[in-house]
């Protein structure tokens, strides 16, 4: 590299044009960038010709000083204006490479959808949160005699029979895939019978879940289905309370016109038994032709009583001193009713379509 001094007025010239038509020809930031480092940087000629000025007589400092001043001048403002220049260009480039058409159209992925059975079993429950009761869960499989001798079935009662019961084998084991959810009440129960007996807390518990039965699939019927069963025990307990409390239930699932009515009817674990209706929401009771109510004005929605106190004293309650009352209601039904629905297998067969019209509720 060839010497220069910032004595040398013509030669400090000769570098500046030199850089100057670099940066002219420069095209790009890149290339603007290594000509800069090449006539400006810290081993370029001029640079070590600024640094050689300290080195001067104090008598040529100032000539000197003027000389590389205005060459350092010059370069910083054509440096400037070339990078605008270049950086406009490279804008404008890339607001036409890089463009997008948004009204083209596009591949869309699918978008999934929470299963309705869950977002409903999830709205059920709020309610029952809203009115101080507790969300209690329990297993799948369940021993026999949570299942059945808790809840004061009889050894031969017809529920217990290989045809409605999955049993886990060997027979003798015991275990079942629970028919309800049930067991979940007496379990409940257990866990909180010393609250309600030395510290006065009632016991008011709704159990949600998956239940299985040996049933076939068709437009009404599934092996695995969904209940919500509640439980309410305390002293004073009675179908009026029972009543109430099912009926801002049935307001808070189908609208606060929802009409209902307790029919009488028998379960082994409730004494006296009900089965709640609805006041049909198609024909509203005035159409004797109805389909969905047969013409008889009311739909079944669930199974409700004052709890056996056989119940009672299998949990370790005395039913002398306490009362209690209990439900229970399909959620797949619930969501026929609510919905509309006519057939249950569209539950459960995993078309995405059928969950995506109801939403992504949280």
């Amino acid at each position: 590299m060839t010497s220069l001094s910032p004595l040398d007025p013509a030669g400090v010239d000769a570098a500046v044009e030199a850089a100057l038509a670099a940066y002219a020809a420069a095209t790009t930031l890149d290339d603007l960038k290594e000509a800069r480092l090449a006539h400006s940087g810290d081993k370029a000629p001029l640079s070590l010709a600024n640094r050689e000025i300290k080195e001067l007589a104090p008598s040529d400092k100032a000539a000197a000083g003027k000389t590389m001043g205005a060459a350092r001048g010059r370069l910083g403002a054509a440096l400037a204006a070339r990078t605008a220049e270049l950086e406009a260009e490279r804008d404008a480039r890339v607001l036409v490479e890089e463009a997008v058409d948004i009204t083209l159209p596009v591949e869309r992925g699918a978008v999934g959808a929470r299963h309705p059975l869950e977002s409903l079993q999830e709205r059920m429950c709020d309610v029952f949160v809203s009115m101080g009761w507790e969300v209690a869960e329990g297993p799948e499989m369940e021993a026999e005699w949570f299942n059945f001798d808790a809840l004061n079935f009889d050894p031969d009662h017809p529920a217990r029979e290989m045809q409605d019961t999955f049993f886990i084998e060997p027979p003798s084991s015991g275990l079942l895939l629970r028919t309800h959810t049930s067991p979940v009440q007496v379990r409940a129960a257990l866990e909180r019978r010393d609250a309600l007996v030395h510290q006065g807390r009632g016991i008011y518990v709704v159990c949600p879940g998956k239940t299985f039965r040996t049933d076939e699939l068709d437009a009404t019927h599934t092996p695995v289905f969904h209940q919500i069963e509640g439980l309410a025990i305390d002293k004073g307990l009675t179908m009026a309370h029972l009543k109430g409390t099912l009926d801002h239930f049935a307001r808070a699932m189908f609208g606060p016109d929802a009409v209902t009515r307790l029919r009488p009817s028998f379960f082994p674990f409730t004494e006296p038994s009900a089965e709640m209706d609805l006041r049909c929401f198609v024909c509203g009771g005035d159409d004797a032709e109805c389909r969905t109510c047969r013409g008889t004005g009311w739909i079944e929605w669930g199974g409700c009583g004052m709890t056996h106190p056989n119940v009672l004293v299998a949990a370790g309650i005395d039913p002398e001193l306490y009362t209690a009352f209990a439900f229970g209601m399909g959620i797949e039904r619930t969501l026929m009713f609510r919905h509309g629905v006519a057939d249950m297998r569209d539950m459960v067969e995993g078309d995405v379509r059928f969950s995506q019209q109801f939403g992504m509720e949280i």
